[in-house]
């Protein structure tokens, strides 16, 4: 979603010498961009993580622009971290590394502090601009006042102000699709995907999609299980958001940026620039229309159910809740006019929520840390994560279960803690379940040792031959 604007401001300093990559291109357009690389025709590349690859014969300086992103580290083989990736070649070819971020991951933050990365900090926004006024909207008291949209009134008196003065805002779901799950309200039975075990989100025309499989049905008139007619949606999505909005103000140019509305070729730089000349008067999106875009006419944001990103089921969920809603409340008040922002939220008490609100990384870094040092998890230790996948779910069991053990018996008396297995946060995808130990120790080189131990184990025990393993490391540095 960033390529657009920062391919946008290099074409303006260096034109010809720009260049980029990115998913969308066909692999003949890759090869294209990659041979003229070769020949010296281009001297800078954006991209994802995949440019990193780019065959520069005198590579000098490689940017890794907010790099906390999550999508930097690749889920498919080959398995890699852009960060780990270019810090690796720059030491090849003798390049720098600049990572960049206002809100940097625990772990390049980590090492910065203890003197392996340079640290620079920027003090102050551009021009001295002040930072955005924020305000917390606990939700819980919403419903007390009789307010079951998913707007707060605070919310829609300040987007009635913005648009009066002629402003734009940006609207935020941690969401995608018409509605979070369907289900029935009558037993609680709720639609799910036949080879996922993931709920099936509502879309127009009565669809319902998996979003990990692709897996599409029509919407049930009745409760498959109990017949009941009380077939309803929850946890409402950009599309109900959008309609929301559209009824509360109709004199507004509404626009939404999501998974489905970046489907084709250059939708992004369509619904980008169509917002960015003003066109529109509200952009309505998930995560991907708060992240490193500068629209200085944007002086509110409104963050709806950011907070949602708090109950993932994974020890980074509040770092990750910090990181959006700082980069969120970030979006508001880049130009001339001030900003300020609205943030949504059943848990106003929590420290992620009101270290965002103030724009204060130090104190969320100190409180984060505290909470990891506690549980003993990256960067205060080291962690080994073991993904296992399989069709059968019983073999599969067994197959993780023997890692356990082999894990407990080979451990000896060092300070090494296994948990698990059990199943993933989502236990079943294309009809492969999913399962997971992980080894928690003080050190890497204890958790490299068991792990190539466990490599030989698994080799010669034929029952393994069925089931996908994957090692993944977090490692403090």
């Amino acid at each position: 979603a960033l390529t657009y604007q920062t391919v946008r401001r290099f074409y303006g300093r260096f034109g010809d010498k720009v260049s980029v990559i990115n998913s969308r291109l066909s692999l003949g357009e890759r090869y294209d961009q990659f041979k003229r690389a070769k020949q010296g025709e281009l001297q800078v590349m954006v991209g994802p993580r995949s440019a990193l690859f780019t065959p520069f014969g005198r590579l000098r300086l490689i940017i890794i622009d907010e790099e906390h992103e999550s999508s930097y580290k690749s889920e498919n083989s080959p398995r890699y971290h852009a960060r780990e990736t270019a810090i690796h070649r720059a030491k090849l070819e003798g390049a720098r590394v600049i990572l960049g971020s206002a809100t940097p991951s625990m772990e390049a933050y980590y090492r910065a502090k203890e003197g392996e990365y340079v640290l620079v900090k920027l003090e102050a926004r551009f021009e001295e601009r002040p930072l955005p006024r924020v305000s917390i909207i606990d939700m819980r008291e919403q419903l007390k006042k009789g307010n079951r949209l998913a707007l707060s009134l605070e919310l829609r008196e300040d987007l009635s102000q913005c648009l009066k003065k002629g402003e734009q805002a940006m609207l935020f779901l941690n969401r995608r699709g018409y509605a979070g799950f369907v289900s029935c309200r009558s037993c609680g039975h709720v639609m799910k995907c036949p080879h996922c075990d993931v709920s099936l989100s509502e879309h127009n025309g009565r669809k319902l999609i998996c979003h990990y499989c692709g897996y599409e049905t029509v919407k049930p008139d009745k409760c498959p299980v109990c017949s009941s007619p009380y077939i309803g949606g929850f946890k409402a999505g950009t599309q109900q958001i959008q309609q929301v909005v559209e009824k509360e103000f109709p004199e507004a140019r509404v626009l939404r940026m999501d998974y489905d509305t970046t489907r084709a070729k250059g939708s992004y730089e369509k619904i980008l620039s169509a917002f960015s000349r003003h066109e529109a008067d509200i952009l309505i999106g998930t995560q991907m229309i708060v992240k490193g875009h500068d629209f200085p006419n944007v002086t509110l944001v409104g963050a709806l159910a950011a907070d949602l990103s708090l109950n993932a089921v994974d020890y980074r969920a509040g770092e990750r809740t910090f990181q959006l809603l700082t980069q969120a409340v970030g979006r508001a008040g880049r130009g001339e006019k001030p900003g300020m922002a609205v943030i949504q939220t059943y848990h106003p008490e929590h420290y992620s929520i009101q270290t965002a609100a103030e724009q204060d990384y130090g104190t969320f870094y100190e409180k984060e840390m505290d909470y990891r040092r506690l549980m003993g998890y990256p960067p205060a230790a080291e962690l080994l994560a073991i993904h296992g996948a399989g069709e059968d779910e019983a073999h599969l069991t067994q197959a993780m279960e023997y890692i356990r053990r082999y894990l407990i018996r080979i451990r000896g008396n060092r300070e090494v803690q296994i948990i698990g297995p059990a199943s993933e946060a989502v236990s079943k995808i294309n009809d492969l379940y999913r399962m997971a130990v992980y080894v928690r120790a003080p050190q890497e080189e204890v958790l490299a040792e068991l792990r190539e131990k466990l490599e030989r184990y698994i080799e010669i025990n034929k029952g393994f031959r069925t089931v996908y393993l994957q090692f993944d490391f977090s490692r403090k540095y």
